[in-house]
């Protein structure tokens, strides 16, 4: 893999040799987006959770176009509420754009969570990889592109070919995110290709993600299909119970916390959602349904089902109101617990996006 990294340095490096610029030093633009929401939910295990929610972010970007044709460019997402592990960065990364396709090489979500498709959804709870335990208490949250982390790595997508592009990503470390010193974690390949094209009145997206870490690998697959108002879409994964679970874990077969453990444990996620745009405004609804071993040992897995009525209106230029309605029912091992719980709730707010 180290041979590979050198390879495609130099074949960058190569590109940009001999060219003497012309071109202006970057300025960066301002950019980002505020969420403010307030919510209700009824839960038959579990504390009561903050009414009010948000999520903010500031984005700073620029770019410049070499007299060769190649656009260098560089993204900073600053974070309105801390970041993760208490940092104000979230994403930081730099890309070159060419014939060839695009090179980014920074911290950043990586190749798999760009390219992963889940079913429409349009309310501010999701019910795969969304905000849902925000505000109630499950066992875990069903997603079906669980890729991890801005960890610092190389990602390089194709240039799209008939509607269909390819990206694959390579983190040494996948803890190095705010970390440039101890590799604490195990290296992640993560890798996509997708298909999008437009037929007369219906459009198609389809795209096959997955990643390699440690001693297994998750893959998913998923596609949504739009015809006249319409969207309607599904997605599934799989991981292994041996996904994470390498070098740098400490081994602890059968906890659930580390080591290896049998297929009997491999995990389950999948969801199926339609949406319909009228105007303004669009509505959804969303199920999601998922059976996770590696929150448990043998003796049994959690499950979660989940369903959401979103809304979505936009009010004018970069204001948009959205809503949800949700139910949920979560089955833990452990009987009594905040993860053998169910409930419902409501979600309101204003997205604002500059």
């Amino acid at each position: 893999m180290k041979k590979i990294l050198v390879a495609s340095s130099a074949l960058v490096a190569v590109a940009f040799a001999g060219q003497a610029s012309a071109s202006e030093k970057i300025s960066l633009s301002v950019g980002g987006y505020m969420e403010q929401w307030i919510g209700v939910a009824d839960q038959d295990v579990g504390a009561s959770k903050n009414a009010f929610q948000s999520d903010t972010e500031v984005h700073f970007s620029g770019s410049t176009t070499l007299d060769n044709g190649i656009e260098v460019g560089a993204k900073i997402e600053l974070e309105g509420e801390g970041g993760n592990s208490g940092t104000m960065i979230d994403e930081q990364y730099l890309y070159v754009n060419g014939g060839f396709g695009q090179v980014k090489l920074g911290a950043e979500d990586g190749a798999a969570a760009d390219m992963g498709i889940a079913a429409p959804a349009v309310g501010p709870v999701g019910v795969s990889d969304g905000d849902m335990t925000n505000w109630v208490d499950l066992a875990f949250l069903p997603d079906t592109v669980p890729a991890g982390g801005d960890a610092k790595r190389l990602t390089y997508y194709t240039p799209s070919l008939g509607g269909f592009k390819a990206g694959i990503s390579y983190a040494d470390d996948n803890s190095s995110e705010n970390n440039d010193t101890v590799a604490t974690g195990d290296s992640r390949v993560s890798a996509g290709v997708e298909y999008k094209g437009d037929f007369d009145a219906v459009s198609v997206a389809v795209a096959v993600t997955g990643e390699h870490q440690g001693e297994g690998e998750w893959y998913s697959v998923g596609a949504n299909v739009g015809f006249g108002a319409f969207t309607v879409g599904a997605s599934a994964m799989r991981r292994d119970a041996e996904f994470g679970y390498g070098e740098n874990v400490t081994a602890n077969i059968g906890t659930g916390t580390g080591g290896n453990r049998t297929t009997a444990d491999d995990d389950t996620h999948f969801d199926v959602g339609v949406s319909y745009a009228m105007d303004a405004a669009s509505v959804s609804l969303t199920y999601a349904y998922a059976e996770d071993d590696q929150n448990n040992d043998a003796s049994g897995s959690d499950e979660v089902s989940a369903l959401d009525l979103g809304l979505a209106y936009t009010l004018g230029a970069g204001v948009t109101w959205k809503s949800s309605v949700f139910w949920f029912d979560s089955k833990g091992q452990l009987a009594g617990s905040s993860d053998d719980n169910d409930g419902y709730g409501a979600v309101t707010g204003l997205v604002l996006s500059f």
